[in-house]
């Protein structure tokens, strides 16, 4: 795993296992599952911390030759949106917010509920494989 995006004095890794630490419940140890499996199926992902300012502490993104996803977290939900989500293939039906959208999906994952972890990984390295084609 590779950490870019530093601010201050820590790397982007450093302050994803912050905000999984600081979020203290069910949604950190879902971040932190989704960020498990992120990195077992792209060794060579880019974890990094974008869009920090004063009104946002940041998001947590990985990337590969280009955004795959991003992690937020929310009071009722962990959001994870694919930066080229409508051009993926989604066979398991992972995606189930932002359908409209003509670019971005997302999969919101809410107290109690398992991703498919197979299925999952398979979407992130589709997205790997649209980001290297350039597509």
């Amino acid at each position: 795993m590779n950490d870019s995006g530093s601010t201050e004095d820590r790397s982007a890794a450093e302050r994803i296992d912050e905000r999984i630490a600081e979020l203290g419940d069910w949604r950190g140890g879902t971040l932190s599952r989704m960020r498990d499996l992120i990195n077992e199926a792209d060794p060579d992902v880019v974890e990094e911390w974008k869009w920090a300012k004063a009104t946002n502490p940041g998001t947590p993104t990985w990337s590969h030759d280009g955004i795959i996803c991003t992690g937020e977290t929310y009071k009722g939900k962990v959001k994870l949106t694919f930066a080229k989500g409508a051009s993926l293939d989604d066979p398991a039906k992972l995606f189930n917010s932002s359908l409209e959208g003509k670019v971005r999906r997302a999969i919101d994952i809410h107290e109690g509920e398992e991703v498919d972890a197979e299925a999952f990984r398979a979407l992130v390295r589709a997205a790997v494989a649209l980001n290297t084609s350039n597509g």
